[in-house]
């Protein structure tokens, strides 16, 4: 458990045993003004969930510093050619994530949705990413394939996006590896 999710543990236990003890001590208050103990809890409750946000954030700013982040998205067009069942991705000949796709989650990609499929941290300079897709193909066949991209990473975030499309000319599919701008 991170230290982050302890201290929002640390907070509801708080929250859980401060709200007994103020009703131990003045019953007849919490009675006569239930409506106000409840907003106050409903007060607190939205605080916890914005403190829990922002710690969400903190977190993911102290994992994946902006100048050593590398990022990898996934979206597809059309997928008349291909029907999409997993991504394995390496980076540098290291496996560094692997996606098995439920037809719900592939066809929310065909609707134009767009999947987080890595996020790391990178030392600056040259970095090769090897995409391997697999599905199925032109009529129904299996279909493995890949990907490369060799890139430069520099100060800063790097963001790549790989993308599957039809190549009507062809009648095959097409994966395009690329980096955002």
């Amino acid at each position: 458990m991170t230290i982050f999710r302890q201290a929002i543990a640390v907070l509801l236990t708080i929250m859980m045993i401060g709200g007994p003890v103020y009703a131990q001590e003045a019953p007849a208050a919490v009675t006569s003004d239930s409506g106000a103990l409840d907003s106050q809890v409903q007060e607190l409750k939205q605080d916890v969930l914005n403190l829990n946000r922002e710690l969400f954030v903190l977190e993911e700013e102290l994992l994946f510093p902006a100048n050593t982040q590398v990022v990898v998205f996934l979206s597809m067009d059309v997928g008349k050619y291909f029907e999409l069942d997993a991504v394995e991705l390496k980076l540098d000949d290291t496996d560094v994530s692997s996606y098995l796709y439920t037809p719900r989650e592939a066809d929310a990609l065909l609707r134009g949705g767009v999947q987080r499929l890595y996020t790391g941290n990178l030392k600056t300079g040259e970095h090769e990413l090897v995409a391997i897709f697999t599905g199925k193909g032109p009529s129904g066949r299996d279909y493995r394939t890949g990907a490369t991209l060799n890139f430069e990473k520099n100060i800063g975030a790097k963001f790549i996006e790989l993308k599957i499309s039809d190549r009507d000319s062809k009648q095959q599919p097409a994966f395009v590896v690329k980096e955002w701008e």
